[in-house]
């Protein structure tokens, strides 16, 4: 299954789009474009490390190799980026794991 997730990362302007492909269920590859630099070294870092295991991702018991990649490439980057949680969520989704449905994050100042 492929999960295709556009993503809108706010005030920087940043466009990315990522694929999220599983042929088994388990294991998930992504595809990610980005006019980011910070998000193109994720995309490189994420493809480096091969398919990742999505039931370990979602294991409290486990350490996420999404997030430790997160960390180690937005170093000096917003820490709120919203393309962690776009490649979490589509991760979820080609693995079976979640129904694809929008995420909205709606900020407002008063």
């Amino acid at each position: 299954m492929m999960a295709i997730a556009n993503i809108d990362a706010g005030i920087c302007g940043f466009h990315t789009t990522s694929n999220a492909t599983s042929e088994d269920g388990m294991f998930v590859e992504f595809t990610i474009q980005s006019d980011c630099e910070k998000i193109r070294g994720l995309a490189e870092a994420l493809a480096s490390k091969g398919p990742v295991n999505a039931y370990e991702e979602i294991s409290p018991a486990s350490d996420s190799v999404i997030m430790a990649s997160v960390r180690e490439c937005l170093k000096g980057c917003c820490a709120g980026c919203a393309v962690p949680v776009g490649l979490f969520k589509s991760m979820q989704v080609a693995a079976g794991l979640a129904l694809p449905k929008n995420i909205t994050i709606q900020i407002e100042k008063e």
